[in-house]
């Protein structure tokens, strides 16, 4: 797993509140194990028309938002089915980092497995950060995973809370097996004296 340090980008608005799993990635899409190739189907609902033409005025489909980081949505993010997909599918298309009000747990809880920062901030904040992504690809917001800071186009700067655990794995590009290969030479002490305790087992 990519280690998250610090992330420069442009932000994408996303003007929704209850963006649940199914919308992120619909479930017709979850026919393989692979964390690959599911970003072409991000949000595919709304980024496409039935026929597969895209959708120009979707914000992901604006030229402004191409090649974006970040997203910064309403309250409840991730919230529906459990499916490790979503991050996948964020992770694939490029971003890093997702700023709202509030997340669904297992959702919040995937992203820190899989090399995304979600950042919890107030409604009030989030819809002051909405406004200033609005600019585009002429706007550029620094997430710092060190200090705890999201700093606006403008230099204005909000402080976010992450768990410590999960701050350090992020940070160190720890996944779950990461977390275990990091305890290897514990692990083959510990097999060696139990050889030597227990040479039957």
């Amino acid at each position: 797993m990519d280690k998250f340090t610090t992330l420069t980008g442009v932000a994408v608005p996303l003007r929704m509140i209850n963006i649940d799993t199914d919308r992120i990635i619909p479930k017709q899409f979850l026919k393989t194990i692979k964390r690959t190739g599911l970003g072409q189907f991000l949000f595919n609902d709304l980024r496409y028309n039935a026929n597969g033409t895209k959708v120009e005025e979707f914000v992901l489909n604006r030229p402004a938002f191409q090649n974006a980081q970040i997203i910064i949505a309403g309250r409840n993010f991730g919230c529906g089915s459990s499916r490790e997909h979503a991050p996948w599918a964020l992770l694939d298309f490029g971003i890093r980092c997702v700023i709202a009000p509030s997340f669904a747990d297992i959702f919040y809880n995937n992203c820190f497995k899989n090399g995304i920062l979600p950042v919890q901030l107030t409604e009030e904040e989030v819809a002051h950060l909405l406004n200033a992504s609005e600019a585009g690809a002429n706007a550029t917001f620094t997430v710092d995973l060190d200090t705890q800071l999201v700093t606006d186009p403008n230099g204005g700067t909000f402080q976010f809370e992450v768990d410590a655990f999960q701050k350090h794995c992020l940070f160190n590009g720890l996944d779950d097996i990461g977390l275990t290969l990091d305890k290897a030479a514990d692990i083959d002490k510990f097999e060696e004296n139990r050889g030597v305790r227990a040479p039957w087992l």
